[in-house]
């Protein structure tokens, strides 16, 4: 599938802030749900946040929950990850996704464009 093109990770310092971004201008046809995941080593990638087409829905996991902000420009062809307070347990590989033909925003299955990933490292 088409290729997303995250940016924005980084090393901070717990309770530090990053935002995160991904450039879907490269998508053809994206009219689904879009969705940030993360996979930290040795663990499986878990969806972080989640929102509709529209950003009217939104969904985010209980671990991230305050802390987080998922949003996107649409002029801008860019979703972000706000990602506030962040905590030991945060770091990973940060990855955007897009549904490509709409199939529910908490259809984690259907996410079929990816980006790279990008490293969130959190330590003191």
């Amino acid at each position: 599938q088409e290729q997303l093109v995250e940016s924005g990770g980084g090393l901070v310092q717990p309770g530090g802030s990053l935002r995160l971004s991904c450039d879907v201008s490269k998508l053809t046809q994206s009219l689904g749900a879009r969705a940030w995941f993360r996979q930290a080593p040795e663990k499986e990638r878990e969806v972080v946040s989640a929102m509709t087409i529209t950003g009217l829905n939104t969904w985010y996991a209980d671990s991230v929950k305050g802390r987080f902000i998922i949003s996107k420009d649409d002029a801008k062809n860019t979703m972000y990850l706000q990602m506030n307070h962040l905590k030991l347990e945060d770091p990973g590989v940060y990855y955007c996704a897009v549904q490509t033909s709409p199939s529910g925003l908490l259809a984690f299955d259907a996410y079929d464009n990816w980006g790279q990933g990008t490293q969130v490292t959190v330590s003191s």
